[in-house]
């Protein structure tokens, strides 16, 4: 005999190898199948959940106070929450925070994100770091009625993100212009009214914040799809080209984003910085190869090495591939390495104004130890124009 149902879970987490997880359900009701990652952050959750970059993907927060200062639009990365759902220890309290303006249980829930409180996630960041990200079905019904056969079948049939060029399903229908910089005390976010350079991004799924501090460094932004060719780039007359983040398998995307790459590399000599699955297309585009990471990076204090300063950087990450160093071309130097593991996270052409980072310098959420990577964009286009 099954419980009252008030007394039933009302959400369930099943990994493809069967395993079950129970909690409180919040947020939209339903479905959904992704991969499974973690984040170590302690804050910026609204930004995490509205990551382009976590397409496809699960999170489960490994910090236990999730949702305890609401949300606002303001902190939202892109329109609306990409990543698929949402796993927590402790279920979110009332918002005590004087820029909330709504609660994070109803923000999910009209949002059709599903999200599941109450879970031991210390088990489960063990299970994702020692067998790798997990194919993963998230169920919550408020009567507590579960088909956990079906739900472990969802989950081993989900394709994987191998494979999965998903910049097109999050990339911008058309190009337009950006111009609002940095949030700043007191007036918010402004916008940028003397700009110095012309900078075209290529929106693989670019967070907001990126392209505000592209503003702040003075540049004049218009972003770009995906899918953008050479001639699209060059009729805007760019003094630099900019290769945003975006989630995926960065070999799927290649098909279509690194021939552009190239012919910006051959045939021009401008500024060309990239940022997180940017860097993996710029890597592509110089003749590397991209490796999928067990369970991948992603948090906001993740220690980073420049190998031309010494210097140690603590970044925030979101990437489940990874350029891997060792099929780095001649001519191609390795500048940045995580600490925690040795993996790739920045590279640079010798000679040339260009470069990318794993990482995510905007910092959204995240230490702003990395900041000077757009002001260096910046100078680039200020040495080539002089």
């Amino acid at each position: 005999m099954q419980p009252p149902a008030s007394d039933r879970p009302t959400a369930c987490l099943a990994l493809a190898d069967g395993t079950l997880f129970y909690g409180s359900g919040f947020g939209a009701t339903g479905q959904t199948v992704a991969e499974l990652c973690f984040n170590t952050a302690m804050s910026g959750y609204q930004e995490i959940m509205t990551d382009p970059s976590y397409a496809g993907q699960i999170v489960t927060f490994t910090f236990p106070h999730i949702g305890n200062v609401g949300v606002n639009p303001e902190d939202d990365e892109t329109g609306d929450p990409v990543a698929e759902g949402m796993i927590v220890k402790w279920m979110p309290t009332d918002p005590s925070n004087w820029r909330a303006v709504q609660d994070l249980d109803a923000w999910l829930s009209s949002r059709g994100r599903i999200a599941l409180g109450g879970v031991d996630t210390r088990r489960l960041t063990r299970a994702i770091r020692q067998s790798g990200a997990p194919h993963v079905a998230l169920a919550h019904d408020p009567e507590g009625n579960f088909d956990v056969e079906a739900l472990v079948a969802a989950a081993r049939a989900f394709s994987g993100l191998e494979g999965l060029d998903l910049a097109r399903e999050v990339t911008c229908a058309q190009s337009y212009h950006w111009n609002e910089m940095r949030w700043a005390w007191p007036d918010g976010y402004t916008p940028q009214t003397d700009p110095k350079h012309k900078v075209v991004a290529i929106d693989y799924g670019a967070k907001r914040n990126i392209l505000r501090c592209l503003a702040s460094a003075g540049c004049d932004v218009t972003v770009l799809p995906a899918t953008a060719s050479y001639d699209d780039v060059m009729a805007h007359n760019p003094d630099g080209v900019f290769l945003s983040n975006g989630p995926g398998d960065p070999a799927a995307t290649g098909t279509y984003a690194v021939p552009m790459i190239q012919q910006v590399l051959s045939d021009t000599d401008l500024p060309v910085f990239g940022i997180c699955l940017g860097h993996q297309m710029l890597a592509l585009a110089l003749g590397a190869q991209t490796i999928k990471m067990n369970h991948g990076h992603h948090g906001a204090n993740h220690p980073v090495k420049d190998h031309d300063t010494g210097k140690v950087e603590i970044t925030s990450m979101n990437h489940g591939f990874a350029v891997d160093a060792q099929t780095l071309p001649s001519g191609v130097l390795e500048t940045h390495t995580s600490l925690f593991d040795g993996s790739n996270c920045g590279i640079r052409v010798d000679g040339r104004p260009v470069w990318s980072v794993q990482h995510h310098p905007e910092a959204s959420p995240g230490p702003q130890d990395s900041y000077y990577l757009f002001e260096r964009f910046a100078e680039a286009m200020a040495a080539r124009a002089a």
